[in-house]
């Protein structure tokens, strides 16, 4: 040990004259020849490490060549680097091969559906198994604020108007298209037309910005946002909202602030008995009440509501009420909204106020719609209004520190603090409380894909409602579909049918999902209501099955055990569907916004008041609505569609202005009959292609030998 303190180190080296022998192996190189050795990593390894000791630690030695010995080192580097690599990959590959085979027998199970298909009433939901049917099965219609109510200067509608084209001026004045006012029950108020150019097509996407990741695998899937693939967008014309600035008296909507009667008389005509709506947090607030509420309430706009509740009691219909439908009050967006705790004090007063003066009309309670929807369009990727979040907050949206899970929190305080609030409320009816909780049927793609299907899981399947389950009367769940994800974003597969949103059509998924839930909060026995399910359909073929094929699914799981009080369809008439603006259809009632918004009853409207009156879904209705469908499929007919999608078959988030055409798939996804495809990824591809080759061979084998084995015919 020296002065200092610190020990000498010291690396043994062989004598040279140990490598100079070892060395001159190189001159009867030959001789290894005869054994392969020099075809092994071995001979690379051993040849390169003396070559590497003798140059590092002794003069030059008079080798067949300098430059062979470096070669060597180089060599024994390139191989070891190989062999770790192969290493990982092979890791890599198990790794996400177990993570698959835990997820399908998870989530991708066959089940035996308890359906007798056989029978002529698949479905009678007024005859229900005693253990499960606490009180009658009801139907319902669902709708929100920011899709139907005029008069509303909300966050949406501020967020629309941002970077309009001086065009739109105008576009009142000029209707869309003449013929579109006889347009017929079936077609819509809209032609499903292909856009006049790539500009009007993509006017929407010119907004997004990098790493602006929407994991709408949660609602909608994971969508992508990529300048770099953007097709040619106009750079003076980049709507918010897509379909929005083009069409007749979008800041109408649906007019159901100042005649409710339209909408209301549909509804009841069906036969439904729970109407669903939601009163606007900024039309009650239009200010922030920092002084208290008395200068920052709007009572007129309370009674209005008041009399509207009315209303809905006076056409026969409970009424189910959302405090919180995906808009913020722009005020409260200014400040950070949910990512502050003082949005909490406020959201409880807006609540209060709503409670003590309508809680004797209201039968449900909603106090919030899909928020992990909201908190990660919002706060985690900024394309929708109120959240303008940096590049950092995005990069580190989903991290435990990140602002995922910051605004989920104090969602999650808000509604235990409304939901004791509601009960404390003094009232002739006895509150039910509840959430509408959005879940997404997701799988991966490719073997790679797991993982990205775990994390949207782990974001937005229980996580919520975990946190909250003990202040809860009820659980809400909103169905629409499956989402296959591949790398960055949500998969257009080719032979899986869509709706004109991009949501994959998977009946079974609902009732695989009613099952997951039953099987997790079962312990505090807590019933399900369906309060979403829906599809966009301009052309009404999709949604008429899509209609009967869910309910199957639903009292699939009725007969299994899962409490389910009642199913809502989304919804009544066509109307403004977020930043996809008017394009996607949901409407059992088509909108003609040209001719002064005439509604026009689809078919479906008739098979779901059929429906609700019966209450059974029969085998004659299912057989004739798909054979409709799948004629359409034969023929090669098509419908609108609404989203962008890359050469890769990703789909771009947000709408088109002007829809693409896609033809109706041949497919059979009935409840119980569709078949889950296998992974798309090269690796499992080629696996198949191996498996099925031995497999076959070991097929021919077992047949030869069975053939000798076989004894002659008696004579």
């Amino acid at each position: 040990m020296n002065s200092a303190g610190s020990r000498r180190i010291q690396i043994w080296v062989p004598p040279i004259e140990t490598i100079d022998e070892l060395t001159r192996g190189y001159r009867s190189y030959q001789h290894f020849g005869s054994h392969k050795f020099q075809e092994s990593y071995a001979a690379a390894l051993v040849f390169g490490s003396i070559a590497a000791l003798r140059i590092l630690f002794y003069p030059p030695l008079s080798l067949p060549s300098r430059s062979f010995a470096k070669e060597m080192v180089l060599l024994a580097l390139v191989v070891s680097a190989t062999r770790i690599a192969g290493v990982l990959v092979v890791t890599i590959v198990a790794a996400n091969a177990l993570s698959f085979s835990r997820y399908r027998s998870k989530n991708l199970r066959p089940f035996c559906s308890p359906i007798d298909e056989s029978a002529d009433v698949l479905a009678d939901f007024s005859v229900l198994p005693p253990e499960v049917e606490t009180e009658r099965f009801f139907f319902g219609l669902a709708t929100a604020p920011a899709h139907v109510e005029d008069n509303l200067n909300d966050a949406w509608l501020q967020f629309a108007e941002e970077q309009s084209p001086a065009i739109a001026t105008h576009i009142e004045q000029q209707p869309v298209d003449s013929s579109l006012a006889s347009a017929s029950g079936d077609s819509g108020s809209q032609q499903g037309s292909l856009a006049r150019d790539e500009n009007q097509k993509t006017g929407a996407l010119g907004i997004k910005k990098p790493l602006k990741i929407a994991i709408e695998a949660m609602i909608r899937g994971l969508e992508k946002f990529s300048e770099a693939e953007q097709l040619n967008a106009d750079p003076e014309f980049h709507p918010t909202v897509a379909s929005w600035h083009n069409v007749p008296r979008p800041k109408e909507r649906l007019r159901f602030w100042s005649d409710p009667d339209i909408e209301l008389k549909l509804a009841k005509d069906t036969g439904i008995s729970v109407f669903r709506m939601g009163i606007d947090w900024a039309r009650i607030m239009p200010r922030e009440p920092r002084q208290g509420i008395s200068d920052s309430v709007n009572f007129a706009a309370l009674e209005r509501y008041r009399w509207i509740i009315g209303k809905v009691r006076s056409y026969g219909m409970k009424v189910m009420l959302t405090l919180f439908h995906h808009s913020l009050p722009p005020w409260a967006g200014e400040y950070g909204g949910w990512k502050l705790e003082k949005t909490v004090d406020y959201f409880l007063q807006f609540t209060k106020i709503v409670a003590d003066r309508v809680a004797d009309l209201v039968d449900y309670w909603v106090t919030f719609n899909e928020p992990h929807i909201f908190v990660i369009l919002t706060y985690c990727a900024g394309v929708w209004p109120g959240g303008n979040p940096d590049m950092i907050e995005v990069a580190t949206s989903t991290l435990p520190t990140g602002v995922f899970k910051q605004a989920m929190h104090w969602i999650a305080v808000a509604h235990v603090k409304a939901y004791d609030c509601i009960h404390g409320t003094e009232s002739l009816v006895k509150p039910n409380v509840g959430i509408a909780h959005h879940v997404s049927f997701t799988r991966p793609y490719g073997l790679f894909d797991v993982a990205a299907v775990t994390l949207a899981n782990s974001l937005s399947v229980f996580r919520f409602v975990d946190d909250i389950c003990d202040q809860l009367d009820f659980i809400g769940i909103n169905y629409y579909g499956q989402e296959v994800i591949s790398g960055p974003g949500l998969k257009l597969v080719d032979d899986d049918e869509y709706s004109e949103s991009g949501r994959g059509i998977y009946p079974d998924g609902l009732f695989r999902i009613l099952l997951m839930f039953h099987e997790r909060y079962k312990h505090l026995n807590l019933p399900f209501i369906i309060t979403e399910n829906g599809v966009s359909d301009e052309t009404d073929l999709i949604r008429q099955p899509y209609l009967l094929e869910h309910l199957l699914a639903v009292y699939a799981a009725v007969l299994t055990g899962v409490r389910v009080l009642g199913y809502l369809f989304w919804t009544t008439s066509d109307n403004w569907e977020w930043a996809d603006g008017y394009g996607p259809k949901f409407g059992l009632v088509a909108v003609d916004r040209a001719n002064n918004l005439a509604r026009i009853p689809r078919p479906s409207y008739y098979l779901f008041k059929k429906v609700v009156e019966t209450r059974q879904v029969t085998k004659a209705e299912r057989m004739r609505v798909w054979s409709e469908l799948q004629l359409a499929a034969r023929e090669k007919r098509t419908r609108p569609f609404y989203r962008a999608v890359d050469r890769r078959g990703l789909m771009y988030a947000g709408g088109l202005d002007e829809p693409t055409q896609r033809a109706y798939i041949q497919r059979d996804w009935r409840f119980g009959h569709y078949e889950m495809s296998s992974l798309q990824d090269p690796v499992s591809r080629t696996w198949r292609f191996i498996s099925r080759t031995f497999s076959s061979r070991r097929k021919a084998q077992t047949e030869e030998v069975d053939d000798q084995l076989l004894l002659p015919d008696a004579v």
